[in-house]
């Protein structure tokens, strides 16, 4: 019986040791895992923005789905434009003189092509729908709509993405507490996302430090 008790306590003592050394090394684990993984979804927001901002610029609107940005951007080109001062003497009806008239002019000197500008030799962009690191071939839910805002109407987009989509395989615990999430050096909230369909912006959800990563 004094074996078979020590032989239980033994168990137990691995048993409460492991727990300990889980509930220890498992955020930092998780902290890895997710800033990693958050970088990368990131990243890819930023192509999504460059892309639907290039489209818009072409356009006057953004794209509501993938296949048409993606096909602009296969396509697509920039005008490259050139304004310019000048000016003449126009008779004037009312002060019946020759007056001097000033104008700007624009001249078009060219085209360049979106991919070109924007991924130059990287095919990535064929792939700006699928969420990095997604088990599953997961994408982003992106939608394109025209607000009204000051009396104007503003075209305006959204891509984003669940967390628990990128976390997938991490303990449940810490996933809700990453939801919960309130603090300007975190991703708050429970969605990794670019753009609004409420407000006129292009900004995404994410804390400077994302930004520098991705520079570096």
């Amino acid at each position: 019986m004094k074996t078979v008790i020590q032989i239980v306590l033994w168990i137990a003592c691995i048993g409460l040791g492991y727990l300990i050394y889980n509930s220890v090394t498992g955020p930092i684990k998780f902290n890895e895992a997710k800033q990693e993984r958050f970088a990368k979804v990131v990243s890819r927001l930023k192509d999504i923005r460059n892309s639907q901002e290039a489209y818009k610029a072409v356009n006057g609107k953004y794209a509501n789905d993938f296949p048409s940005l993606i096909k602009f951007i296969d396509t697509g080109k920039y005008v490259i434009t050139q304004q310019r001062d000048s000016s003449f003497m126009e008779f004037d009806k009312t002060y019946q003189i020759d007056l001097l008239k000033e104008v700007k002019i624009i001249d078009t000197l060219g085209f360049v092509s979106v991919r070109d500008s924007l991924f130059k030799n990287d095919n990535r962009y064929k792939d700006l729908a699928l969420v990095p690191t997604a088990p599953n071939g997961e994408k982003f839910t992106m939608k394109a709509d025209i607000i009204e805002k000051s009396g104007y109407k503003a075209p305006v987009f959204e891509a984003k993405v669940a967390k628990s989509v990128v976390l997938y395989d991490q303990p449940k615990d810490l996933l809700t507490r990453e939801n919960a999430q309130v603090s300007v050096e975190e991703i708050n909230g429970s969605e990794i996302k670019v753009g609004s369909l409420t407000e006129v912006s292009t900004s995404g959800n994410w804390p400077p430090i994302y930004d520098k990563k991705n520079d570096q």
